[in-house]
């Protein structure tokens, strides 16, 4: 299942899970679900432009799954990103895509320097006391900032299962957290964006050891003891296997998009 963090009452667990990736960069690239075209469509109709010749910061980069979308997409995209295994990772897949060190909450770029600002899977990461004033900072006047989520479609019944399942392991409400994620105002506390929401349905089919793979590159469970994180992965393989016995998962997501212009 996707989960995103929920907001974390310790800032220092917050920051460990923050850190958790570099070590697992090679994992989350290779297993990692990419996004639609369906969604870059979108973001184009909402940012009211093209994405071919824009200005692209794509922060909170990663491994370069949405940079390299935006790329070939025809954007002129800088990945922003500051984990050192993520960055090493991006630089081994993506040589001729540039990327600067740094993270939403101190942009290490000029002002009005972007047409967008993009965050995959990374805003939740932010400050956005900070990472509000400083997007505002770079992108030009009428240039928009895109957030947006891969979430798992919980109307699909083996999905909702398998997110209980996780839940009750995390102690987490995973459709408590999806409703929560949905919250335009939640990205912006400051009420200084005004962002358009959008949902964005995809899938994709892959072996069965990808899938759990994927699970396994979340922070919650990057965090989690070995022991207990192996426990929970081979009863969640043997609970697939009953609802996908050929050993193909089709996984089903509502990508969460949002986007607001600087106005």
């Amino acid at each position: 299942m996707t989960v995103s963090p929920p907001p974390a009452p310790d800032p220092a667990a917050h920051a460990v899970r923050a850190r958790s990736f570099d070590a697992a960069a090679a994992q989350y690239a290779a297993n990692r679900p990419s996004y639609p075209p369906a969604l870059f469509d979108t973001v184009e109709e909402l940012a009211g432009r093209p994405l071919a010749g824009a200005r692209v910061a794509d922060v909170g980069a990663g491994t370069g799954i949405s940079t390299a979308l935006l790329h070939e997409r025809g954007a002129q995209v800088l990945a922003v990103e500051p984990g050192d295994g993520m960055a090493a990772q991006f630089r081994a897949g993506h040589p001729g895509i540039p990327i600067v060190r740094g993270n939403g909450n101190a942009l290490p770029l000029a002002d009005a320097s972007a047409d967008l600002i993009t965050y995959a899977q990374a805003w939740h990461w932010t400050d956005p006391a900070r990472s509000v004033p400083e997007a505002l900072r770079v992108l030009r006047p009428g240039g928009s900032l895109v957030l947006w989520w891969n979430t798992d479609a919980l109307d699909i019944d083996w999905i909702a299962e398998a997110g209980r399942r996780t839940g009750r392991f995390f102690g987490v409400d995973i459709p408590a957290e999806k409703q929560r994620a949905a919250r335009t105002e939640l990205a912006d506390p400051t009420g200084r964006l005004r962002f358009t929401r959008r949902a964005v349905r995809w899938s994709r089919r892959v072996p069965l050891d990808t899938h759990l793979a994927n699970i396994g590159s979340h922070s919650f469970f990057l965090v989690c003891p070995e022991e207990r994180r192996a426990d929970f992965f081979a009863r969640e393989r043997a609970h697939l296997l009953e609802v996908f016995p050929d050993g193909v998962v089709e996984e089903t997501y509502d990508v969460l998009l949002l986007v607001a212009a600087n106005d």
